[in-house]
């Protein structure tokens, strides 16, 4: 159950509060029954957790929510026919996709080939050159190699053209993916898929990494019925790579993939690859312990190599198993990610002036493109937009030639990836394809117009229905200033990971007044934070300059209400802990 806060009201950034209302008996029951605090046991009944589920999910395990893998589509026998390559000595191609997600299902997929002493040919296509996806050129490259047998990872549910051509060639492929499919599936050997629109299955929120380990899982099953006596790899000692692509492909961390999270991360922080410990020392990581860190820290790095058209960089930075090496290539990969950040705020600005007179008409659905802008770094560009107007956004970069390559991010309600499909199917786009929450398309600039009126019309016909509003700001509980402490922090975190589907619990202060304050790195506000009572808290509002919230924060003399989060701030061996500012109203 949720309620308004302050009766409704809207806050700065124009949005409603709404207070969780869990249980509280059931609250109390869960919070002595496993020795959790009482705030943490609020949080687990507001979020539905049964009783009987709460060691799981606190302490999640793979044995409590991976299925057998043959009640996926195609799984069976695609399991079996990797497990001939292996018995056989064939040569096995991979196409992956370009983001972390696609270069850790690749690396995960070539350490087990590894085991085999098999050195599968892996095709990483071009984000700026080629787009996204397999292509009839890769599979022509990997047939030149021998490669009869080639799995595609984290794309290829849509590459109906690239994979009728591979058959045509006599090349066996399967598809390892979990993007929305269309109803009818490309001619491939297998189509490994959650989100097939004829499977049903537990799954449909894995990441494509997440995907891969279970088809290992099969094939390992596999090849244990053939050969008992065979020594086989532990797919376990990679789900460090399962919960870095997991986390940076932002699904929801339920059930398995939370599992994967979890148990990926005591590896991280164990004894993580060379090459991820190498990334993290450019970050100033000493230990990987919590989901941002694989978040914020580590997927931005691998990405920008793609993004800045550095090729497969972080692919071979996952593969690395010299310290030296992968030292050389995080050094190149931080170097890249600067660049992206630089270039990013750039196209940011252009971007935020074009959208305005969108936000002025009151468009539901902003649609903005550029002559020029780089194409590696739009999807960031279009989920800050997002942040800022909660709304879908499209973003797209135009070449010389009139082609515009474009990312899509959305809100809930709001399915973008179903929306490009439609746009694809209406002759509007070259190709396009994604999940309910991001998307990849190419278009014609001439297009643009007829694009932005489909989309425009899509968010309409759902608002008409009540599909489309505004999302609310979740509140899990009321606090004071003198309760943000760091005991509270460290509660916090026995309830980790947190992302979509569980997301960081998020506070109302009731008492804050702000009484020191200054702008801090690019557009932060630092501030700290006083109650009416007691208490004295460290707070930071991130990008917030010359937004609603950025001016409250700097001209406000009286209390304010504030939402946001509680982190742990550890320095020199002392525990606080900070709220990091994410909406404000007055509290008259």
């Amino acid at each position: 159950m949720v309620a308004p806060v302050a009766d409704g009201r809207l806050s700065v950034q124009g949005r409603t509060w709404l207070m969780r209302r869990p249980d509280e008996t059931a609250a109390l029951a869960i919070s002595q029954h496993f020795g959790l605090s009482e705030i943490a046991g609020l949080l687990l009944a507001a979020r539905g957790v049964a009783h009987e589920d709460v060691q799981a999910f606190i302490d999640p395990k793979l044995r409590h929510f991976l299925p057998d893998p043959s009640h996926l589509k195609d799984m069976d026998k695609s399991a079996a026919r990797l497990a001939d390559a292996i018995l056989e000595g064939e040569e096995i191609g991979i196409i992956g996709d370009y983001d972390v997600d696609g270069a850790t299902s690749s690396a995960l997929m070539a350490r087990y080939l590894r085991h085999f002493a098999k050195m599968a040919k892996i095709i990483i296509p071009d984000r700026l050159g080629e787009g996204y996806g397999a292509s009839s050129e890769s599979f022509a490259r990997l047939a030149g190699d021998g490669c009869q047998l080639v799995l595609t990872l984290d794309n290829g549910t849509t590459a109906f053209a690239p994979l009728a051509d591979a058959a045509e060639a006599g090349q066996d492929v399967i598809v390892v993916d979990h993007h929305l499919a269309e109803e009818r599936l490309p001619p491939a050997f297998g189509v490994i898929n959650p989100n097939r629109g004829d499977q049903v299955s537990p799954l449909g929120h894995l990441a494509a990494v997440g995907v891969t380990f279970v088809l290992l899982v099969a094939v390992n099953r596999e090849l244990r019925r053939r050969r008992p006596d065979m020594a086989l790899p532990d797919p376990m000692q990679w789900l460090d790579l399962v919960a870095l692509g997991t986390i940076c492909d932002v699904v929801p961390l339920l059930g398995l993939n939370r599992a994967f999270v979890r148990q990926g991360l005591k590896i991280l922080e164990r004894d993580p690859l060379p090459g991820i410990r190498a990334l993290a020392a450019t970050a100033r990581i000493e230990k990987l312990s919590e989901a941002w860190h694989l978040g914020f820290a580590l997927g931005p790095r691998i990405n920008a190599c793609s993004r800045m058209g550095g090729g497969d960089l972080g692919l071979q930075l996952l593969l690395c198993e010299d310290a030296a090496e992968a030292e050389s290539i995080a050094l190149q990969l931080d170097g890249m990610n600067q660049e992206r950040q630089s270039v990013e705020r750039a196209i940011l600005a252009a971007a935020q002036e074009a959208t305005a007179p969108q936000v002025a008409a009151g468009r539901r659905v902003l649609l903005v493109a550029g002559q020029g802008w780089h194409a590696g770094v739009i999807g960031i560009v279009a989920s800050r937009l997002v942040e800022l107007h909660a709304r879908p956004v499209f973003v797209v970069a135009v070449d010389s030639e009139g082609l515009g390559k474009g990312s899509a991010r959305s809100v809930p309600g709001f399915d973008v990836g179903a929306a490009v499909i439609a746009a694809r199917q209406q002759g509007l786009l070259l190709k396009g394809g994604g999940h309910a929450m991001a998307a990849g398309l190419t278009v014609m600039a001439d297009q643009l117009p007829a694009l932005a009126d489909f989309f425009e019309s899509e968010a309409t016909a759902l608002a008409a229905a009540g599909g489309l509003v505004r999302p609310p700001l979740e509140i899990d509980a009321a606090i004071s200033t003198a309760g943000v402490t760091g005991e509270l922090a460290l509660d916090l975190e026995r309830l980790a990971p947190y992302g979509p589907g569980h997301p960081e619990p998020r506070f109302t202060l009731t008492d804050a007044r702000i009484v020191e304050r200054r702008e801090v790195g690019t557009g932060h506000m630092a501030c700290t934070l006083v109650g009416t009572v007691r208490g004295r808290v460290k707070a930071i509002a991130f990008r917030c300059k010359e937004t609603p919230l950025g001016e409250i924060l700097a001209r406000a003399d009286g209390p304010l209400r504030l939402a946001g989060r509680i982190r742990a701030d550890r320095w020199n061996g002392q525990l606080r802990a900070q709220f990091e500012i994410e909406d404000a109203m007055p509290t008259a």
